[in-house]
């Protein structure tokens, strides 16, 4: 669940925003929002013990984790688990770094990954780790100086030089990524001051057929059994500063490390989730989740759909292929499913009607007051034309970027040349030797910047998977583009080969300069601007990106509206219900959230448990099914009942559910119990509460976690990293007599 959760609008259609148990994801500086609520429900820390600005706190132990320096937000959260900076987050977290350093010969991702000492940890170039060292409110230094008459151009005019004003000040000469965010569509602004590591180290991954048991088949479902998480180190200078990655670094020593609880898991136990959700919208209008579900979701199922069918065919063929493309498969296989998932939750949850039933209700509370007429009246309607508007132009501007402009890898590769040629093209109009000279220097300089990535481009390249795939995404585009976003040398083509898309492909493939490594460092070798200027992909690449460009302004044009209109909405909603307590969408900021270990009723006689167990994954065992393939030692394990400290009453739990909220970007997060320690580490939302992004389920909303235990039984017991396990603070309750009276006369009678 990764790549890809607030305010239900409305459960009931008379209630408005009425908040329901455990939906939201918090701002961490406002916890005393919901902390007597998290008493009530069994939290024992502090909010000094949660959430601390002076003193190391539970939020020095959370981390996003993103590939750049300074990040703007995060694919995935971790949790630091030891005083030696070793970071817990998911599989498919992780999924990338153990493909990049998989081959056939050490296929990391079919066999799993255990360093077992600190030297055979490995580098990961440019994976980051953050963590919040503290954030405010500035909102009164950045709204006064605007007003709600204003257009977002304008807006934008005196805003972003305040928010670099802001982060230049807060960054103590670069020492932190300082971020500055709108919340609650811009009516409130965050600054949130990161700490970011840039050494992050492997330390340990399951084999995918536990990290991944169920693969696409499971996604999503309940019930799951799979052992989805990822270990990783973070890394730092000797004196404790981040630094980019060197032999010398030496393991971070945190503010704070979380505790991991080994007594398990009951129905009812407070559970409490923090990380960096990524994207929700709680607040939609009907207008915009009718344009999503008609309009927008339906071409990206398709589109990526063919995509992935032809990836699976060559996938399956080849073991070289699989490892080369099996992290960009997993991706947008999940956000795939995502899409169907949401539409179907969307009509089968009513949320339209919903929607549609609380716009009604703002528009009646608007007209009643002139006051809000003038100031909120035209703002469905502003907000209902744009996405009418946009609804004519989504659909072929979908289908021409991904079958089109992002079909093919190869159309990417010689889109990076377009430097090149402009260059080649100053050199060819230039009459002044020495100005020739500089630009043949630079020249130079650029095609060996670029010779000097070309291994990594093509690594995880295979040119008959690309052309199979650029032979389907063309042919998809001629069935689904109009032509006048038709590239004019892709028409021409087409022409030539008589819209045979399979021929089209072998001489695109054929004569590009950049279909392999070896073509492409040819040509930077000796490049000429003829050879360019006829290369097919270069052609098509160019050409796609200009047709592109055109109909997204055009549709940009059309959305002009939107995000005031969206402003105006969220702010006329907090007006109109002044006493409630809202929280904002998710935005890929530091929040948690908090709820209760329980099952749920999906639908009519049926009933789900909390938690599934080993025997579990024994019987969904399938040896002709790659995607419930049980491994042999932890079937002897299983059979042995060798479950360690891990295990209880003869069963080895696996993974459980509860009632938090979360979404895309909470993938990784810790679970916490009341008492602050880990019990597990969320992974999933559930198939029936799909549409949870846009309207929370309360009934049906469940966050899927690994048991903590399970994966300390993976790590110990499986793959025998011990050392690992020395490193972590284990508690585990000392049992307790049930009668005190009972436990003084055994004593007495022993004497």
């Amino acid at each position: 669940m990764k790549k890809i959760s607030y305010l239900l609008v409305v459960l009931f259609i008379s209630a408005g925003f009425r908040l329901q148990a455990h939906e939201g994801m918090w701002i961490p500086m406002l916890l005393q929002q919901n902390f007597a609520e998290m008493q009530r429900m069994g939290l024992k820390l502090t909010p000094e013990q949660i959430y601390s600005v002076n003193h190391s706190s539970l939020k020095d132990a959370i981390a996003g984790l993103s590939n750049s320096p300074h990040p703007q937000g995060f694919f995935c959260t971790s949790e630091i688990v030891s005083d030696q900076g070793l970071l817990f987050t998911n599989h498919h977290c992780g999924y990338e770094s153990v493909q990049k350093h998989s081959t056939v010969e050490h296929d990391y991702l079919k066999d799993g990954f255990w360093a077992m000492s600190k030297k055979e940890e490995l580098p990961n170039k440019g994976l980051t780790a953050s963590i919040l060292v503290r954030m405010a409110d500035v909102s009164d230094s950045i709204l006064p100086h605007v007003s709600d008459t204003m257009s977002q151009q304008e807006r934008a005019k005196i805003i972003n030089p305040i928010i670099a004003r802001l982060k230049k000040a807060n960054s103590e000469n670069g020492k932190y990524n300082v971020v500055i965010k709108p919340f609650f569509e811009g009516n409130k602004y965050y600054m949130l001051v990161y700490i970011v590591y840039r050494d992050v180290r492997l330390v340990g991954a399951p084999p995918s057929s536990i990290g991944k048991f169920g693969g696409d088949t499971d996604n999503w479902m309940w019930p799951r059994h799979t052992g989805d998480f990822t270990i990783f180190r973070i890394y730092t200078a000797p004196d404790g500063s981040p630094a980019d990655y060197s032999p010398k670094n030496v393991p971070l020593k945190p503010k704070y490390h979380l505790p991991i609880s080994l007594d398990g898991i009951k129905e009812g136990d407070f559970a409490m989730v923090w990380g960096f959700p990524g994207s929700t919208n709680r607040y939609m209008t009907a207008p915009e989740l009718e344009f999503r579900m008609e309009h927008y979701y339906p071409p990206l199922v398709e589109a990526f759909g063919k995509k992935l069918e032809v990836w699976k065919k060559h996938m399956d063929a080849n073991p070289d292929v699989k490892i080369k493309y099996a992290s960009n498969y997993a991706m947008i296989a999940n956000s795939w499913k995502y899409f169907i998932g949401q539409m179907r939750g969307v009509k089968k949850q009513h949320v339209i009607a919903k929607k549609k039933a609380f716009d009604e209700e703002f528009s009646k509370w608007v007209a009643e007051n002139p006051e809000r007429k003038a100031k909120y009246g035209e703002v469905l309607p502003d907000i209902t034309s744009a996405f009418q508007a946009e609804s004519k132009t989504i659909e072929p501007l979908i289908y021409a970027s991904i079958t089109g402009a992002q079909g093919a890898e190869l159309l990417g590769f010689a889109q990076k040349l377009g430097a090149v040629e402009g260059l080649l093209k100053q050199i060819k109009e230039t009459k002044d030797k020495e100005q020739k000279a500089k630009k043949m220097k630079r020249l130079k300089e650029m095609t060996a910047e670029l010779s000097g990535k070309l291994h990594k481009m093509y690594k995880d390249y295979d040119m008959p998977t690309d052309r199979d795939v650029f032979a389907a995404m063309t042919q998809m585009f001629f069935q689904k583009v109009p032509e006048n976003l038709h590239p004019e040398y892709l028409d021409k083509l087409a022409k030539k080969f008589k819209n045979n898309f399979n021929a089209m492909a072998d001489y695109v493939f054929e004569k590009s300069h950049f279909s392999t490594e070896a073509k492409a460092k040819a040509f930077l070798e000796n490049p000429e601007l003829k050879a360019i200027e006829k290369d097919p992909a270069y052609l098509l690449s160019q050409q796609y990106m200009a047709k592109l460009m055109d109909a997204s302004g055009q549709y940009r044009a059309a959305s002009g509206k939107l995000a005031k209109g969206k402003r105006l909405f969220m702010k006329g909603i907090m007006e109109m219900e002044p006493n409630k307590v809202f929280y904002p969408d998710a935005n890929s900021t530091l929040r948690y959230s908090y709820g209760k270990v329980e099952g749920y009723y999906p639908r009519d006689a049926v009933h789900y448990l909390f938690q599934t167990h080993l025997y579990g994954v024994m019987q969904k065992e399938d040896s002709t099914n790659p995607e419930f393939i049980v491994p042999k030692k932890l079937k002897e394990l299983y059979e042995k009942k060798d479950f360690g400290p891990y295990g209880q009453d003869g069963k080895q739990d696996v993974d459980f559910l509860t009632t938090n909220d979360i979404t895309g970007g909470n993938s990784g997060s810790p679970v916490i119990n009341g008492k602050g320690e880990l019990i597990g580490l969320a992974f999933d939302g559930n198939w029936e509460a799909m549409s949870g992004d846009i309207a929370y389920i309360p009934k049906l909303q469940r966050t899927i976690v690994v048991d903590i235990r399970y994966v300390l039984f993976i790590i110990d017991k499986y793959a025998g990293d011990t050392r690992l396990i020395d490193e972590l603070t284990i508690h585990k309750s000392v049992p307790q007599p049930n009668r005190v009276e009972a436990a003084a006369v055994t004593s007495e009678s022993q004497k």
